[in-house]
This record gives structure tokens, C-alpha cells and sequence, in this order.
């Protein structure tokens, strides 16, 4: 039985589902809004900004990215991390900090210069949620550098940080928290995110690793000059009860999913329904090259996965969830890569953003927006379709749906008892049909709307619709 008490559930696996008949589970893209950022506009920033991370920390939306001027190599003491803000996730500014000297002046929004060098290649803070979180801690990131062939700065693995106020950052130790004493196994580190785990109670991070057959050479040479050869760039996890002390990371399960280079991962919690984490991983075409006089190969694009335990995960969807799409300077490496955060902006509409443009002189951020909990949905078309719950458990009165259908459509609800039998009063005659597009629609029967008399008994959901989306329910007061 699956016990969902008052949580919000999302439609993005079957955890929920038994059946389904002429119904599917369907991913749903974002919508392409405006350039957020352009990355051409001061000097320390360059082409080749990357790893960006977006986050709301009351009502001010901060947006921290690496910056690396075209013509400096990756690694090296002129990568600095860079700071935006916003009012409202959509107009962005570059605060002047004053903080670091960067190209010959103070006049910048740089947080993190080469004094900590080689972190701001890959630095990925984070909001610490910890109950208790010191004020002085209140921000934390990891970022840093394992020694994977000998010639470059490194700081062993990735170095932890903290901050009062996402601005003024300090090493909590000087030594990397997460080593090879953690992962022994040769990893090039790229954005690494990390966050308190409301469900887990612990620190938690996803780093890059690999996976497949193939031994690693010592000096990390691989045979193709992409990575190993026989192996896939894929995505290792640790956990840590204090942030400074880190379990040995473990491959992630993905299930029958096939192989494929999974280069950075972008987990986080979704803050609606924090149970379940989500994550944004490039799939990265090391052998594919799309732009002829383009100096790089690859392609890459972002897809979509979910999990409830953070350890298996569901890649019911394979295909993209963001396509470079037909502008031809987004079929280049690094391009279309989903940036680390995802935050409301409206009342009904979440945003995420991503790299355009990787290493063309026009590399932006750009937004896109999706419904409030719009990353799939139980979909069935105009011939109608239907999905039975496995028995569940619910605390609450009143079961409400995040749905939308056409003008001919509609959404119905059963509650049946755990054998499958319609209880009396919540049949599918006593459903009025539901039609519109609604995020938190009160489901009504003609005898009334009220469940409480059924919370805490196993009940199962038969939802039938017809060209129609359902995004999310829960139960509530």
C-alpha cells in the first residue's frame, strides 16, 4: 500500500499507477522564454560560462555561474564564480560587489576569484534547509578539482564552503571533503550538487562518475579523447550527517535505462513535494559533430529523471526533455545543458534555464517556464483512456487535481475500496465531469466532496480521462 498521507504527488513515474488503459505517462518540454543573461557583456564572464545554479532565497533570486574569458584555460586562476540577481526570476542584474579585483577592476559581481582557485570552476552552492543551520551557514557549496592527470591545479576532490549571505564565502576546511578516501575510482569533477535531504535527514550529493566495461588508464587518457574507452560519463552519490564527512560514493541504479553519457546531473528536491528529487542530466554525443567549422566535437541536450529514495531511479522517459532545437549554435557541446535550480515565478508557472550558445561569442542563460508541477502528466487523448491507483492511504478531506483538458475533454474520479470496488457515493456516475485547466481543482461527487471518513483506509483511485492532463493530487484539510 502506498502511503502518501497530505503529500503532492506528481505524475512523473508509476510509483502510484497499477494500470493504465489507453493512458500514458508523458513528458511535457519547457517553453522558451527571453535571454536571462548574456555572457558577452563584461569581460571575466566569456564564452564559456557554465555550471549555473539558481537560487530563491526569500524573494531575491540569485544566480551563480563559473566565468572563464575565452582565451584562459579551464582549471586555471582566471575562473571566478559570478553572481546574478533578480526581483522576479525573469530581469537580471550583475550586483557590483566590490569584493575581488578581476580584469584590472573592483567594479564586478564576482564572489570567488583566484585566491580560491581551482573551486570556482565548478562551485555549486546551495540554501542549507538543516533545522538548526548556524546563521553563518546558511549558504554552503561544494566545488573543487581531483588530480586526474598530473597537470593541472587541483584541490584533491571537491573543498566545502559556507556563507552568511551567498556573498562572503569561506573554506570550511582546507583540505577536499570529498576525496579519492571516498572515491578511489579516477573522476574528473564537474557542477556537483549538494542539499539537505528533508526525507533522508542528511547532506546529500550527486557527483560525476563513470560506468561500463573497459579498464581506466592511470593518467585518465581515454581512446577516443572523450573519455574512456567502453565507459560512460554517469552519476555517483554521498551522503554526510554534518557536510564534512562524506560516505563512499555509489554508482546510481538506473534500471534497464540504457548507457549513456550522462555528463552533469542537476538533482534537487522538488520544493513542492520535496520526497521526490528530480534531475536534469546532459546527455552528452562525444562522436557526433553537427556544425562543421565548429573547433569542438559533441552534442548534447538535457533529459528528465526521478526518484523517490535518491538511490534508484526512473528514466521512464528517454527521450529529451530539451532539444538543441533549430538554432544550429545550440548543436554544439555544452549547449542546452539545464542549469541547477528550479523556482517558481507566478502563481501557476515554474521556470528553469539553460546554456545557449556554448563557446560562441553570443553564450547566454535563457529561461523557460512551465505549468506549476508541469514536467509530465497522465495524458489520454481524444478516444479517452484510464489509470487505476495501487491501494494508498491518505490523510486529509478533500482530494484535489492539477489538470488540464481540451474543450471536449474532461477529467473523472473514482474511489474504489483496496479490492477494486467503487465505495458508494464516489462512483464514477457521481463524478461531475471536470473540465478547464485548473491547478488545485476540488474533485466533487453528487453526494459531496468529503473523504475524511476515508482517510487512513486503503483506497484505490480510478481516474478516466479524455484529451486530458493530469499533473498532480494530493489530499488536504
Amino acid at each position: 500500500m502506498r502511503q502518501i498521507g497530505s503529500r503532492l504527488e506528481l505524475l512523473v513515474d508509476d510509483w502510484l499507477i497499477e494500470r493504465m488503459v489507453g493512458a500514458q505517462l508523458r513528458l511535457h518540454a519547457p517553453r522558451p522564454r527571453e535571454v536571462a543573461l548574456r555572457f558577452d557583456e563584461v569581460p571575466w564572464e566569456g564564452t564559456a560560462c557554465h555550471y549555473p545554479t539558481v537560487i530563491l532565497d526569500g524573494s531575491l533570486y540569485r544566480l551563480y555561474y563559473r566565468g572563464l574569458p575565452a582565451e584562459e584555460p579551464e582549471g586555471g586562476p582566471s575562473e571566478v564564480t559570478c553572481l546574478a540577481e533578480s526581483a522576479d526570476g525573469i530581469r537580471w542584474t550583475r550586483p557590483n560587489l566590490g569584493a575581488f579585483e578581476v580584469k584590472g577592476t573592483r567594479e564586478n559581481n564576482v564572489v570567488l576569484n583566484r585566491t580560491f582557485s581551482p573551486i570556482p570552476h565548478n562551485f555549486c552552492p546551495f540554501l542549507d534547509t538543516r533545522p538548526g543551520v548556524p546563521p553563518a551557514e546558511r549558504y554552503k557549496g561544494l566545488g573543487g578539482l581531483f588530480d586526474i592527470d598530473g597537470r593541472r591545479p587541483h584541490t584533491g576532490g571537491l573543498v566545502a564552503l559556507a556563507s552568511p549571505d551567498g556573498v562572503q564565502w569561506r573554506k570550511l576546511t582546507q583540505a577536499a571533503v570529498i576525496s579519492r578516501a571516498q572515491y578511489p575510482f579516477y573522476t574528473d569533477t564537474a557542477q556537483s550538487p549538494a542539499f539537505w535531504s528533508e526525507s533522508e535527514g542528511c547532506y546529500v550529493c550527486y557527483i560525476r562518475t563513470w560506468q561500463g566495461e573497459g579498464p581506466p588508464s592511470a593518467d585518465g587518457a581515454g581512446g577516443t579523447g572523450h573519455g574512456f574507452e567502453g565507459r560512460y560519463r554517469w552519476i555517483g552519490r554521498t551522503t554526510s550527517a554534518d557536510f564534512l564527512h562524506w560516505s563512499p560514493v555509489v554508482a546510481l541504479d538506473f534500471g534497464d535505462a540504457p548507457m549513456e553519457h550522462l555528463y552533469t546531473n542537476q538533482v534537487q528536491p522538488y520544493f513542492r513535494a520535496p520526497h521526490i528529487y528530480l534531475g536534469f542530466p546532459f546527455r552528452f554525443y562525444p562522436d557526433r559533430k553537427a556544425v562543421p567549422d565548429h573547433p569542438w566535437m559533441g552534442v548534447s541536450e538535457s533529459v528528465f529523471m526521478s526518484s523517490r529514495d535518491g538511490m534508484h531511479w526512473d528514466r521512464h522517459f528517454l527521450e529529451a526533455f530539451l532539444r538543441p532545437g533549430r538554432d544550429q549554435e545550440n548543436w554544439t557541446q555544452r549547449s542546452n545543458a539545464i542549469a541547477l535550480g528550479i523556482v517558481p515565478t507566478g502563481a501557476d508557472e515554474i521556470s528553469v534555464y539553460w546554456i545557449e550558445h556554448y563557446e560562441h561569442p553570443t553564450a547566454r542563460l535563457r529561461r523557460g517556464s512551465l505549468r506549476l508541477d508541469g514536467f509530465a502528466s497522465l495524458q489520454a487523448g481524444y478516444s479517452g483512456g484510464e489509470a487505476l491507483t495501487h491501494p494508498l492511504s491518505f490523510e486529509g478531506r478533500q482530494l484535489v487535481v492539477n489538470y488540464a483538458t481540451s474543450a471536449a475533454g474532461s477529467v473523472r474520479i473514482e474511489v474504489q475500496d483496496a479490492e477494486g470496488q467503487p465505495l458508494p457515493g464516489y462512483t464514477l456516475d457521481d463524478c461531475p465531469e471536470m473540465y478547464g485547466d485548473q491547478i488545485a481543482q476540488p474533485v466533487c461527487w453528487d453526494s459531496s466532496s468529503d473523504l475524511g471518513a476515508l482517510a487512513g483506509q486503503p483506497v484505490r483511485l480510478r481516474l478516466v480521462l479524455k484529451d486530458a492532463d493530469v499533473y498532480s493530487l494530493k489530499f488536504r484539510p
